[in-house]
């Protein structure tokens, strides 16, 4: 699932943006979840992570780059979208790392084009993520929040640190090219998230959602090494 704020003083605009995204992410099978903002006040007020946002630059009270700025020094990583009247505003958003802008009034066109580069930049993002095709639907999942991956019959479940667990079909050896460093595989069946790594003994990793994967003993000194590696390179 992708997570979508539109933050916009006009509702109709809101709702128009609203409903290209529904529309495009419904082409593309992926699941999305949609919440609007009429201020940047109440968009700072939300506590819930968000994976694409949409900002109006010209709202009354809080304008969108200072609402900008504010959500990047909390820490929001998420892709920024600004939509505008004024082209010119837009040398302002280098300021805040905006992936684009749309000028209003927008089309499905123009959406569609950058909805499209969005994706695109996500299949080869450096802060990985994974997108899983499920049937029909598609999942854009975030490495960071996978703890560990299982393989049962060719089927790979992603164990989440949400406790929600995403299962499909796909090889161990394409979705461990597809892993980055941090992920180790320990097993024949099993991938694991270093970041949640709680602890390791007995030919057992200890994870932090109460999980005790096996390590198998050909791969038991080659943990040994890439644990401590990881260590080292984490306190850099």
């Amino acid at each position: 699932m992708i997570s979508i704020a539109i933050c916009d003083d006009e509702a109709y605009m809101s709702d128009e943006i609203r409903k290209m995204a529904s529309a495009f992410f419904r082409k593309k099978n992926i699941e999305a979840a949609i919440v609007q903002f009429a201020c940047g006040e109440d968009l700072l007020k939300y506590g819930k992570p968000v994976d694409v946002l949409f900002l109006d630059i010209q709202m009354k009270g809080m304008d969108g780059m200072k609402t900008a700025k504010m959500l990047r020094e909390r820490g929001f990583k998420g892709v920024l979208i600004f939509i505008t009247v004024l082209k010119e505003m837009v040398f302002s958003s280098f300021e805040v790392q905006a992936f684009d802008y749309l000028v209003k009034p927008v089309g499905q066109r123009q959406f569609d084009q950058t909805m499209e580069r969005f994706l695109l930049s996500m299949q080869h993002a450096g802060e990985a993520n994974l997108l899983v095709k499920k049937g029909y639907e598609s999942h854009i999942i975030s490495l960071d929040d996978i703890v560990y991956c299982e393989i049962i019959d060719r089927k790979v479940y992603l164990h989440l640190a949400s406790a929600e667990v995403v299962d499909y079909y796909e090889r161990i050896e394409h979705l461990e090219n597809r892993l980055d460093d941090r992920f180790f595989r320990c097993h024949r069946s099993f991938l694991i998230n270093l970041q949640y790594l709680k602890s390791y003994q007995n030919q057992t990793a200890f994870m932090e959602n109460g999980a005790q994967i096996p390590v198998s003993r050909l791969r038991g000194k080659e943990f040994s090494d890439v644990i401590l590696r990881y260590m080292q390179d984490w306190r850099r």
